[in-house]
């Protein structure tokens, strides 16, 4: 391994364990999961766990990776998938009622 990029590698390493213990990558964590919640209460979107029963047999993979995203009015579920062959697809689903509005390949 290079020696350069040692030096890079242990100091991302410390950036890492230094915002981890800072408390601020869970803060940032915790607001979306509180957003998420407000907007589930508040009748904007379909709890995860709803949208997961509604769309888990017409994605083309695994699940790797959720994120819940607002563009304007429109709140979108995000789904990293992956398939069989190593495949990752962006799945943007309609958080309001399960409906697939896109697939991207990554």
């Amino acid at each position: 391994m290079a020696l350069w990029f040692r030096g890079v590698f242990r100091m991302l390493v410390v950036a890492t364990v230094v915002l981890i213990g800072s408390g601020i990558a869970p803060a940032v964590a915790r607001y979306d999961q509180d957003e998420a919640r407000q907007a589930v209460e508040a009748g904007n979107i379909r709890p995860l766990t709803e949208i997961l029963n509604i769309v888990r047999g017409k994605l083309p993979g695994e699940i790797v990776r959720t994120k819940l995203e607002q563009k304007g009015e429109l709140w979108l579920y995000e789904f990293r998938v992956v398939n069989r062959k190593g495949q990752l697809f962006d799945v943007h689903v309609d958080a309001r009622n399960g409906e697939i509005k896109g697939v991207k390949e990554k």
